[in-house]
């Protein structure tokens, strides 16, 4: 099942896609909870699509791929090295990315998005699934150079529209062997799979929520392959996944 977020007509809702994959069926509030449909439908080429959840917190993971690591110059920590990005950074399918003032080096990473789906404190790995909702595409944008400058992820990862995430969450689908792309202006840039994450889905959800309580809606976002590198203004970045979809999103300069 494919859930996903839109605007049409000056009205924000959620909806599932239907077999029909043109078709959006409407769903009553949040679907995190049993799904109930509005009986309404819409077509999906006359709605924007917006992120698939709006979290409490954006949960990412760094250096969870060896060869990642490797070209950065480390190597996967033996806990799993997490930070927070800023909810104020969420993007949209199609939203622009604005390249800030502040940086001269502006990165992709796409990474695997888990989406929790029930309020998980103390989690087993071993139960962490019955707490995910579903997993959707997360671009985790970096200013590169204020991450080496920093020492710290905040500023570098926390810029408004740094964290463009979708085009919808996929509920039913088996996180542990999906092929992760990132292409500019149509040229594959990244190329991993999810089997060479040192922490995996479920682990990640054990780690995390023993430190926080993870909410309906929070984010997880897992870590880049390798490939990472800078865009600029102008370029097009899309986060590929297998099984979920496309997500892609244009640099622009600051208004």
């Amino acid at each position: 099942m494919k859930v996903l977020r839109f605007v049409t007509a000056g009205k924000t809702a959620w909806g599932v896609l239907g077999t029909d994959a043109g078709e959006i069926r409407e769903v009553e509030g949040a679907p995190f909870g049993e799904i109930r449909f509005t009986g309404d439908t819409h077509r999906l080429a006359d709605v924007r699509l917006l992120a698939p959840s709006v979290p409490s917190k954006i949960v990412a993971v760094g250096l969870n791929y060896k060869d990642h690591a490797r070209e950065m110059g480390k190597t996967i920590p033996d806990e799993p090295l997490i930070f927070l990005k800023a909810p104020s950074a969420l993007n949209h399918p199609g939203g622009d990315v604005v390249y800030p003032g502040a940086t001269r080096r502006l990165d992709h990473e796409a990474e695997l998005a888990v989406v929790m789906g029930s309020t998980a404190r103390d989690v087993k790995e071993r139960d962490a699934s019955s707490a995910i909702f579903g997993y959707t595409c997360i671009n985790d944008v970096t200013a590169r150079d204020l991450q080496v400058k920093d020492g710290l992820y905040a500023r570098a990862k926390g810029f408004d529209t740094f964290a463009p995430i979708g085009p919808w969450i996929e509920t039913e689908i088996d996180p542990s062997a999906l092929r992760v792309r990132c292409l500019v202006n149509g040229e594959a840039r990244q190329d991993g799979n999810t089997r060479e994450m040192g922490a995996s889905v479920f682990r990640l959800v054990e780690f995390i929520s023993h430190i926080m309580t993870l909410y309906p809606g929070d984010v997880i976002a897992t870590g880049t392959p390798p490939g990472v590198g800078p865009v600029k203004v102008g370029d097009s970045m899309t986060v590929e996944i297998e099984g979920i979809g496309s997500l892609t999103n244009r640099v622009v300069a600051p208004q």
